[in-house]
């Protein structure tokens, strides 16, 4: 083989690379969009669930989340949870505040795809956790409080957890598993949830002497047109977390993240209709978020059946999580924590049960992620929003909760009530 034949084919080589380098960063930022379309799903999800009253309040909410997430995580999160390799199996690490790449970092010597991708689909990640909480305590928390409680938790607690794993600490040591985040994002946003609704208590006239007394939410069209826009976006978030534009680990995952959610869908209807007597479109809406966050543990390992299963049995959870959180009085008026936390649970151990490392060490190992990442984000959201009880305050006042928070926290309404107007006709 003469030089010139070997240029060449180095000069090929090295265009290939750079196409596949090219594809597979546009495919992160692709699937980084689809993500930032799931905070439209749970804006549009929450405001359907929650009473007309409040409905600027919710949609409040996710705004900031969005950018208090995102803010957060580039001064400090992501750098917690990704420290660097000296703190490789540990429990905590920090590589100072904000970013900083070198020039290697937005090139393939980066990895798949640049450093500022990276950053911006964890970013994404980060801002959902705090997303979760939101609807378990609407209607009744004080706005400023939320935020403070929002801005900690993105800040603090899910990088550390995240690092565990996902960050090469502890977990990832020991085997433990978690694809795109069952455990990391959603049962760790499940857990600060439910501390977060059992300080702040429930809202005014939902558990009275003569039993549980529904407060149903005031447009179920928005509540399914978030479901929507989430499974949407869920093609991003377990799609995206492929880490490239591998033709063959993407398209499984799409596959399998639909099934799942479709089966969830099945679950929830049979079982809800059992139950209740009744088709609840609410529980079948679930049903399809609790298979997406029950397959979102293992969507790169499981086959089709496997998905089916994973996402039917999440749907069958749903309703009997709901009723069991109302029994103990923990109200949540979207039902986050039998979505996020009970699903993501579930999920997480299903990994142990049909992904490709299947066996009881698994599942152990499963076991002490979940234990591990949920305990300490409950810990710590318990903590800090009775902190907040007790400074601040967390609770609006009960005649801001009657009447509603758009029009004592906004002073404004989403629905502005129109007067009905006479008209007379003089008929000649």
């Amino acid at each position: 083989m003469d030089q010139s034949t070997t240029v060449t084919a180095q000069q090929a080589l090295d265009a290939a690379n750079e196409a596949a380098f090219l594809t597979n960063n546009l495919w992160i930022l692709v699937a980084t969009a689809l993500v930032f379309v799931m905070h439209l799903g749970f804006a549009a999800l929450e405001s359907g669930f929650v009473q007309k009253k409040n409905t600027v309040n919710i949609l409040f909410k996710n705004c900031m989340i969005l950018s208090i997430g995102l803010l957060t995580y580039c001064i400090c999160g992501f750098n917690i949870m990704y420290p660097g390799e000296a703190y490789a199996g540990g429990f905590f690490g920090f590589s100072g505040f904000g970013l900083n790449p070198s020039e290697a970092d937005i090139t393939s010597a980066y990895g798949n795809y640049t450093y500022w991708s990276d950053f911006i689909f964890q970013g994404m990640f980060a801002a959902t956790a705090a997303t979760i909480v939101s609807g378990a305590v609407a209607e009744r928390i004080k706005l400023e409080s939320f935020l403070v409680f929002a801005t900690l938790l993105v800040a603090i607690c899910y990088p550390i957890t995240g690092m565990w794993h996902w960050g090469g600490g502890w977990l990832a040591a020991i085997g433990f598993y978690d694809f795109a985040g069952s455990t990391l994002v959603h049962a760790m946003g499940g857990a600060a949830a439910l501390a977060a609704a059992i300080v702040l208590g429930p809202r005014i006239g939902k558990y009275t002497l003569e039993g549980i007394k529904p407060i149903p939410g005031h447009s179920m069209p928005l509540a399914a047109i978030g479901v929507f826009l989430l499974w949407f976006g869920w093609f991003g978030f377990n799609g995206g977390s492929v880490l490239s534009a591998d033709a063959a680990g993407v398209s499984l995952v799409f596959v399998t993240t639909s099934l799942a959610a479709a089966a969830g869908a099945v679950g929830a209807f049979i079982t809800g209709y059992i139950l209740f007597k009744s088709h609840d479109l609410s529980m079948v809406l679930n049903g399809i978020l609790g298979g997406l966050v029950g397959i979102t543990a293992g969507a790169d390992q499981m086959g089709p059946l496997s998905a089916i299963i994973i996402g039917f049995v999440a749907g069958i959870i749903i309703p009997f999580s709901v009723v069991f959180f109302d029994k103990i009085k923990v109200d949540d008026p979207v039902g986050a924590t039998s979505v996020h936390l009970i699903c993501g649970i579930w999920g997480t151990i299903a990994v142990g049960l049909f992904g490709q490392m299947a066996g009881l060490g698994q599942v152990g190992i499963q076991l002490v992620g979940i234990l591990a990442v949920c305990t300490f984000s409950f810990v710590f959201s318990f903590g800090l929003m009775y902190a907040l009880k007790v400074t601040m305050g967390i609770r609006v006042k009960e005649k801001e909760e009657i009447k509603g928070l758009d029009r004592y926290e906004h002073g404004a309404q989403a629905y502005q009530e129109v007067e009905s107007i006479s008209y007379s006709y003089q008929v000649k």
